[in-house]
């Protein structure tokens, strides 16, 4: 059966497959696995932003556990050191805690994301 000259071809296209990167072009990913001074940089900045995050913590905790002995000593009573260590200081401690967890995994997937060029 001979075809009609004036059916054409059709041509599907979508969007390309990989984009194609200009040459000299490097990932954050390259930069840190060829420790350039700029992959460096990347690490230091996330070790920086871990370091801060912990020495929040750290503040926060003096402050919370560093006037105890004070508070001990100025009442004497029994009771009262076991109700402020068992349930005064031990709510405070999980919820640091808990922040301190979520800030570091959200620093890493933030760099994660930042060397994965995402």
């Amino acid at each position: 059966m001979p075809q009609d000259p004036t059916e054409r071809r059709v041509v599907v296209t979508g969007p390309p497959r990989r984009a194609r990167r200009a040459f000299g072009y490097y990932r954050p990913r390259t930069e840190i696995d060829e420790q350039t001074t700029l992959g460096h940089t990347y690490v230091r900045s996330l070790m920086r932003i871990q370091l801060r995050a912990g020495l929040t913590v750290f503040a926060v905790l003096v402050l919370l556990i560093g006037p105890l002995p004070l508070v001990f000593a100025a009442a004497p009573d029994a009771g009262l050191e076991w109700g402020v260590l068992g349930f005064g200081l031990y709510a405070p401690l999980v919820l640091l805690a808990r922040w301190y967890v979520r800030r570091a995994e959200r620093n890493e997937r933030d760099f994660v994301r930042l060397v994965e060029d995402r």
